[in-house]
């Protein structure tokens, strides 16, 4: 117990000498990625000189405090076994006080190379600011002040959600933690575009206010008091430690509750059976009667509850909306890239059955005639439908606002609606004739072996969609010949919602009578993961 600090430090080495230990790869992967991060780390520092001598260097350097800080608060969340020592649970059992305890994390938090790779991005943020014998002084205090911000920030986050970390919703998150660095970089690439056609000027009013949001506080203190506003820096500086100290007291709060209290889910509680039961009655009443509803309930739940669809709902979302949004911004977009939403969501009803990987011999067993295969589809459909027909009218209507093109609303959001329904149809047909096996573990979305029928049925799909749209697209480009190109359009959204609804209830018409035909073919390739 007197030397709590030092045995936390201890094993916290142990722990990643024990896991290099386990594979050469993994040894090799750590040696590679930290010596490249140290050495990004280090060339940094040469360039936040030189950008001290520009006029607005201050603005990069408050602004990247801000964003290491917002790694370090949501990277536990994604990366939850990167340290085990974030999870103070493990420690439950031991006669340890949580402020000891909280002490010895927070220095163990300062080992590493994640730590020393801060310590170094922070030294090169202070650099750019810092003037005269007073700005020096005070970019120490802001260089230790900012450091233990960021390593209490990613401990209380932790202790906050170390439920959720250890639990499935914490896998799911992992899952998704690729969507957010793809959107991340997407956000990145934007910024660097609009930086580079108006320059570090236009980050002024966000640094502005970043300057008062700790840990970037500490950093602009450091110009406040290089250029003799010694009132500033203070108040700046003691807004840093102020957001320290409520950190270590949340933390604290976290820990008791973590050491003290028992883990919820080893008690059986009392009236979890009647809320459960009251949320599904609840959502049932909204859904239609009989096996319709259920296969829209049933499929409701995966896109909630499994990792791998949760993921690629999300990723769908994701992407059918900052592509025409970015485009748009950057007025280099069409008012068509609407139809991502759409053409992104719509994939979701590709392998269908092979979303239910071996569980789907659950739902073999209830058809046992085409009208049943129809039933189970429409269902499906109608799931995704819920969720999809709002956001591909939402993203339309957005585009075209940012593009100032309302009168091409009509035929936009026309256009959205037959693709919708043309990607229904394919999908059903898809999901019947060549379905294939996700495995649950691991990042991959197909098993070995079938990778060939995933292209087929993606890509096939995708063509026969294209074909089926084709129709309404000469109506489209028929129909925008004129003076204005615009008049004779309106018409194009009630025939789409149309030509839409149509095309997707004959592709499950045609799709249900092969599914019912191969269910035992179907089950035996869903079921290989």
């Amino acid at each position: 117990m007197t030397n709590l600090t030092g045995t936390v430090v201890r094993l916290k080495l142990s722990l990643l000498r024990g896991g290099l230990r386990q594979s050469q790869g993994r040894r090799d992967a750590f040696i590679v990625s930290s010596v490249l991060a140290l050495l990004f780390a280090l060339a940094q520092l040469p360039g936040m000189v030189l950008l001290s001598r520009q006029p607005h260097g201050e603005v990069v350097s408050v602004t990247a405090t801000a964003v290491l800080a917002l790694g370090w608060a949501f990277l536990p969340l994604f990366f939850p076994t990167g340290d085990e020592t974030l999870d103070p649970t493990r420690l439950v059992m031991l006669p340890l006080r949580p402020l000891p305890l909280m002490r010895a994390l927070l220095v163990s938090s300062l080992v590493g190379v994640g730590p020393l790779v801060t310590l170094l991005l922070l030294l090169g943020c202070v650099l750019v600011p810092a003037r005269g014998a007073v700005g020096w002084l005070t970019a120490v205090v802001a260089l230790v002040l900012a450091l233990l911000v960021c390593v209490a920030l990613a401990r209380a986050v932790a202790a906050a959600n170390v439920r959720l970390l250890t639990s499935r919703r914490g896998r799911d998150l992992a899952v998704l933690s690729g969507l957010v660095i793809a959107i991340g970089t997407q956000l990145v690439n934007f910024t660097v575009r609009r930086l580079g056609s108006g320059g570090l000027g236009q980050l002024r009013p966000v640094a502005d206010v970043l300057s008062w949001v700790p840990p970037a506080s500490a950093v602009a203190a450091v110009r406040s008091a290089s250029e003799g506003s010694y009132g500033i820096a203070l108040a700046q500086l003691a807004l840093t430690a102020a957001a320290l100290a409520a950190l270590v007291v949340g933390w604290a709060r976290s820990m008791t509750k973590l050491m003290t209290t028992p883990d919820g889910s080893t008690l059986q509680a009392a009236d979890g059976g009647r809320a459960q039961s009251r949320r599904t009655g609840g959502l049932t009443r909204l859904l239609p009667a009989g096996r319709t509803g259920a296969v829209m309930e049933r499929t409701l739940r995966y896109v909630w509850r499994d990792p791998k669809t949760k993921a690629a709902w999300v990723t769908s979302l994701a992407i059918g909306l900052l592509i025409p949004v970015f485009y748009a911004l950057q007025h280099t977009g069409s008012v068509y890239f609407a139809c991502f939403a759409a053409g992104m969501l719509g994939l979701q009803m590709y392998n269908q059955f092979g979303q239910d990987t071996s569980a789907f011999w659950m739902v073999a067993l209830t058809i046992s005639s085409p009208r049943d295969a129809y039933e189970e589809l429409r269902g499906r459909a109608l799931a995704l439908l819920l969720i999809t027909l709002p956001y591909a009218a939402l993203v339309t209507v957005l585009n075209v606002a940012l593009l100032d093109a309302w009168p091409m609303l009509p035929r936009v959001l026309g256009m959205s609606l037959a693709l919708l329904g043309a990607m229904l149809a394919a999908g059903a047909w898809a999901s019947a004739r060549f379905p294939y096996s996700i495995p649950q573990e691991g990042l991959k979305s197909v098993v070995p072996g079938q990778a060939g029928l995933a292209w087929i049925s993606i890509f096939g799909g995708m063509l026969t969609a294209a074909v089926l749209c084709a129709p309404y697209i000469a109506l489209t480009v028929w129909l925008s010949q004129g003076t204005d190109g615009v008049g004779h359009t309106w018409p194009l959204l009630p025939v789409g919602a149309v030509y839409g609804a149509g095309i997707a209830l004959l592709g499950l018409r045609l799709a249900a009578p092969r599914a019912a035909g191969r269910l035992p073919e179907i089950l035996a390739a869903v079921s290989k993961g």
